[in-house]
């Protein structure tokens, strides 16, 4: 490391110290702070969780051995913690640590908000980077614009910065590349950064040695940073900070929080636990009820008289998928969906006929909005029965929802909450169900739930996904459909359209 600094011979010394300890955080954050001194007087070191931190991650830099050329795989790690744990203050000590000990790398910090970022996540990172026993190779700046710390005989090539995110321009939080470095990433109450940024942020993994922290109250039960800690934690160290754990929490308070709230509810879990909600404020679809059904444990199961209902989304542009899913009774598993990306209209017709006649449809779903009316045509030129046209924005079959495809959802939500219901285990299928946010409307008679269109998410931050899959299955809901009579024949079913379905007129 002296060959960066021109310094004196207690700096060389010091960088030979840094250099020694590159891949001990630990060791680091206990000789380059004042523990038991000054604002750290009544510190003998870092909180027992974060040394469980700090440990793991040096255990991480040791197996990932980088020799200033060839990259090594990213060292990516996510963290949820109730309330005033100080996370915060790790955040301060990795700024510090990979600063000191890493010349030339690059770094991001941002938060879930401006204000957040300028008042509490930086200022945290000032405070610490002032009490390092490197401090003086360093100039740190605050405020709007101008929030950096960079390496006062380097400054474009070893800094790091903090940054608001914008969801209509992620590319600007992409970074800088440090190929014979470290490119790292800090984010800070995560679980309110969009989705489309986090994902960008990925890509300045690629080369050197990158790493990447998520920390943040787990807020949302859905999104990128909820997706770290189920179903993409392989690819992260995962902790879970409890404040009542915590050294410096208010214990007094958290107790009466549990008092007033009880353990298990929402209030609790997010503040406290560091447990992410049952469901969002806004979410529509819970999270545990899609998990129960998707238990590779339980056993599909359906009734002779259940009727056999298909549901097909059709794709209306390049990156959209279109679906057909497949539900009998409480039965959404056995018969295996189908999902394609750049189908035609033709061919996609055939598998939902082959499908129809596999199976003796008692009812077929279609999307008839944008170019699904050609397979409803194709559907209809050639004798399948039991062909509806179904338009997301038509008329609801009840007033409590604003429209069809809230109904579907509203149905697909009743469904979801009787014992023993089956779907296939997709984690896009289960993203897209429980993602899909909701708002109280004026209707024609008083006020009416509606979910996000199509449209919204795919312009929503956190999600940019059109919900293909989540709707070829919701579309499964959208007919009432009669039992089936168990005696009658294969042929006899085959033959004719079945006359217990309710016909609906479904207006755009």
């Amino acid at each position: 490391m002296s060959e960066y600094l021109n310094l004196n011979e207690l700096d060389k010394e010091l960088a030979r110290d840094c250099g020694e300890l590159a891949d001990d955080p630990l060791e680091w954050v206990r000789y380059a702070y004042p523990w038991g001194r000054g604002p750290l007087d009544n510190f003998v070191g870092p909180d027992t969780w974060q040394v469980g931190f700090l440990r793991e991650w040096g255990e991480d830099i040791r197996s990932h051995p980088f020799d200033g050329f060839t990259p090594v795989m990213p060292i990516m790690t996510t963290t949820t913690s109730g309330h005033g744990v100080g996370k915060s203050a790790l955040v301060g000590m990795i700024v510090g640590f990979i600063m000191s000990t890493r010349p030339m790398c690059r770094g991001r910090v941002t938060a879930n908000s401006i204000p957040q970022l300028e008042t509490t996540t930086w200022p945290e990172i000032v405070k610490w980077s002032s009490m390092m026993i490197t401090r003086r190779w360093f100039k740190t700046t605050s405020g709007r614009g101008a929030m950096k710390m960079v390496h006062r005989l380097h400054p474009e090539l070893w800094r790091v910065e903090g940054m608001a995110w914008d969801a209509s321009r992620p590319a600007a939080f992409a970074g800088k590349h440090a190929a014979d470095s470290t490119t790292f990433y800090v984010i800070d109450e995560a679980s309110e950064v969009a989705r489309i940024v986090l994902e960008t942020a990925q890509g300045g993994l690629t080369d050197g040695e990158p790493m990447f922290f998520m920390f943040s109250n787990p807020t949302k039960p859905a999104g990128f940073f909820f997706d770290s800690h189920h179903d993409m934690s392989k690819r992260y160290r995962v902790y879970r900070v409890d404040s009542r754990s915590a050294r410096m929490t208010n214990k007094g308070l958290i107790n009466q929080w549990i008092e007033d709230w009880g353990m298990d509810s929402d209030f609790v879990k997010v503040r406290v636990l560091g447990e992410f909600p049952l469901t969002g404020d806004r979410q529509f679809i819970p999270g545990p009820l899609v998990t129960a059904a998707m238990d590779p444990n339980r056993e599909p199961y359906c009734s002779p008289t259940d009727p056999v209902i298909i549901g097909v989304d059709v794709a209306r542009f390049g990156d959209d998928e279109s679906t057909i899913y497949v539900r009998r009774g409480r039965d959404g598993r056995t018969i295996e969906p189908k999902v394609f990306r750049g189908l035609d209209t033709a061919r996609l017709s055939m598998e939902v006929r082959n499908l129809a006649e596999k199976h003796l449809a008692d009812a077929i779903n279609v999307d008839g909005g944008g170019i699904g009316g050609a397979v409803i045509d194709n559907l209809n030129n050639w004798g399948v029965p039991n062909v509806y046209e179904i338009h997301f924005g038509g008329t609801s079959l009840d007033a409590e929802y604003a429209n069809m495809a809230t109904y579907m959802m509203g149905q697909a939500r009743l469904w979801l909450k009787q014992q023993g219901v089956t779907l296939p285990i997709d984690s896009i299928l289960k993203r897209q169900l429980t993602t899909r946010e909701y708002e109280i409307v004026e209707a024609k008679k008083g006020t009416a739930i509606k979910v996000q269109s199509k449209e919204e998410l795919k312009d929503d931050k956190d999600v940019k996904e059109s919900p293909d899959r989540a709707d070829g299955f919701c579309l499964t809901f959208a007919t009432p459909v009669g039992m089936r009579d168990a005696e009658r024949t294969r042929a006899e079913l085959a033959g004719e359209r079945h006359s217990n379905v309710v016909g609906v007129d479904y207006e755009r």
